[in-house]
């Protein structure tokens, strides 16, 4: 599948990503992804500075705030993707966004509410997984929860309160 270049005017970039943003949070990285594939200005040099232009009004007039994005992005997939701090933590940098807005995103999940997504999470799998013995079973288990980002302190705490 080729990537077809789309042509907006700045005017009409702005109008699109604001209303994309009036609806959900996005980041700075993901607006970037989206002009990729359009064509602003047929000089590259002035295509860039307008997608440059279109960022900064974003930014400034509040569409794109990276704190609010790492806030419901942590809650979202924490609570509906059930994933662990790591992983989020690695998917908002992958994103772009800085160590301190993660950290402070972060510091909103309770160590409870991991540790019992956690229980919830290995109780289900646990019912699915097949091994000769206890440790086999666990060890698929520690590597099913660190797939979802959850750190090997929370998986043990978890684990030695189900023994």
């Amino acid at each position: 599948m080729q990537n077809r270049i789309k042509t907006y005017t700045e005017h009409d970039a702005l109008l699109k990503l604001s209303a994309l943003c009036a609806v959900a949070e996005y980041c700075r990285a993901d607006m970037q992804r989206k002009m990729r594939n359009w064509q602003i200005s047929p000089d590259p040099e002035q295509d860039a500075e307008a997608k440059e232009r279109i960022l900064s009004r974003l930014l400034n007039e509040g569409f794109i705030d990276e704190e609010r994005y790492a806030g419901a992005f942590v809650r979202d997939k924490f609570r509906y993707n059930r994933w662990g701090r790591t992983r989020i933590q690695q998917e908002l940098r992958l994103k772009g966004i800085d160590a301190e807005t993660i950290a402070q995103a972060l510091q909103e999940l309770p160590d409870d509410d991991e540790q019992e997504t956690l229980r919830q999470l290995l109780d289900n799998k646990r019912r699915t997984v097949k091994g000769r013995n206890d440790y086999e079973i666990n060890m698929k288990l520690i590597r099913f929860a660190l797939s979802r980002g959850f750190s090997m302190e929370t998986i043990s705490k978890v684990l030695k309160t189900e023994v």
